[in-house]
């Protein structure tokens, strides 16, 4: 049994925090007390009311674990990424920062530190698959369609964001970099649509979205690609927005008041956005790996198809990412991944027997990937 100290108490933080007070003593940090006196009436956690955009606060707070888990909202990440290495911890992170991790692998080696980035859905299993494959046969092409959707299509974004808005407005304006060739190419976010079929679900639309981060760079597969999944026509209204400026991170001047509209767009749609407590939701993902195993062509397919669990009220982007989180926590806790410095997800996929612990860990929780594989 191990100190874990969960550092965000959100969607997907409060599922991480739940899951691991099964086994080990979980504190859970936040500055949300409703959030936060929620999870501790259901499950036995020690919560802790602070304000995580302190960083001699995040120092504090973590003086005691043998383990962080990281789940502030993106924007917040890096800085508190850092605070934690600084402060001699290990951590396992899921707040998807838009800064470089590699950055700090450097000083997580320097002070002996396993820090295991991106380590949710997508990123995370994205690169576990690819991760693993690569290290065990000559992957040619990788494709990854995720997204996170809900049951009822209300018009007309016909989506509610299983976290962070914030979050989700970056995924439409952050360029999109992918591998084609062996060269890495840069598109707009939500160029190229193109629609997929999927017998339990119809028809979604899928575009281009910045989310191979570091397989960039550690994974050597002339092309890949990430695309993020909506409903059909959600990008157009997100278009229209984004050519309007609704996203834009300049300043304008409202009746002698400056503001910024991506803060304004982020406000308005964080309430139309709002995931309740009683809304159906899915998570849908396909990754396709093709290459060269055994010297023969083969075709390798996981798809995932989760949903919200009624029992628990957990949202499946909760459960998605959050059991991957704290998978990869038990495998640093059993001592099964030890390597040091910044990890992305892709490394523990190399190590034998962890692919195969992470996917077991999920199937006990009901998160299942299908694997198909086609030779020829």
């Amino acid at each position: 049994m191990a100190n874990i100290t969960v550092l965000g108490c959100g969607m997907v933080g409060s599922c991480i925090a739940a899951d691991l007070s099964n086994e080990h003593n979980v504190s859970v940090i936040d500055y949300n007390r409703q959030n936060l006196d929620k999870l501790a009436g259901k499950y036995k956690v020690n919560a802790l009311q602070n304000d995580l955009s302190d960083l001699s606060i995040v120092k504090d707070v973590v003086n005691d674990a043998d383990l962080v888990v990281c789940a502030v909202p993106g924007f917040m990440g890096f800085n508190t990424i850092k605070a934690i290495i600084e402060a001699g911890k290990n951590v396992v992170d899921i707040s998807f920062f838009p800064e470089d991790s590699l950055l700090l692998d450097d000083l997580a080696k320097q002070n002996n530190l396993t820090v295991i980035v991106d380590c949710g859905v997508a990123p995370g299993m994205s690169n576990m698959v690819i991760g693993y494959h690569h290290k065990r046969m000559q992957v040619d092409n990788y494709k990854c369609y995720v997204g996170g959707l809900p049951v009822y299509r209300d018009y007309p974004f016909e989506y509610k964001a299983p976290f962070s808005p914030i979050d989700v407005l970056e995924e439409y304006t952050r360029p999109a970099r992918y591998i084609e060739n062996g060269n890495i190419l840069i598109k707009p976010a939500l160029s190229d649509p193109e629609l997929l079929n999927f017998p339990e679900i119809g028809t979604l639309e899928a575009f281009n979205s910045d989310g191979l981060r570091s397989l960039l760079f550690t994974i050597n597969c002339p092309n890949m690609i990430e695309k993020t999944m909506r409903y059909p026509g959600h990008i157009n209204y997100i278009r229209a927005m984004k050519e309007a400026g609704f996203f834009s991170n300049e300043e304008i001047e409202i009746a002698g008041t400056k503001i910024k509209p991506m803060e304004f767009t982020s406000k308005i749609l964080f309430d139309k956005w709002k995931l309740n407590d009683n809304d159906d939701e899915f998570t849908i993902m396909r990754m396709i790996v093709e290459g060269i195993e055994n010297n023969q062509k083969v075709r390798y397919t996981y798809d995932l198809l989760d949903r919200k669990d009624k029992k628990t009220g957990f949202s499946s982007m909760s459960r998605t990412t959050g059991y991957a989180c704290t998978a990869a926590v038990n495998l640093f806790i059993n001592n099964k991944f030890t390597r040091k410095g910044i990890c992305p997800p892709e490394f523990i996929a190399e190590e034998d027997g962890c692919f195969e612990d992470m996917i077991s860990y999920m199937n006990e929780r009901g998160v299942i990937y299908n694997v198909n594989r086609i030779m020829g």
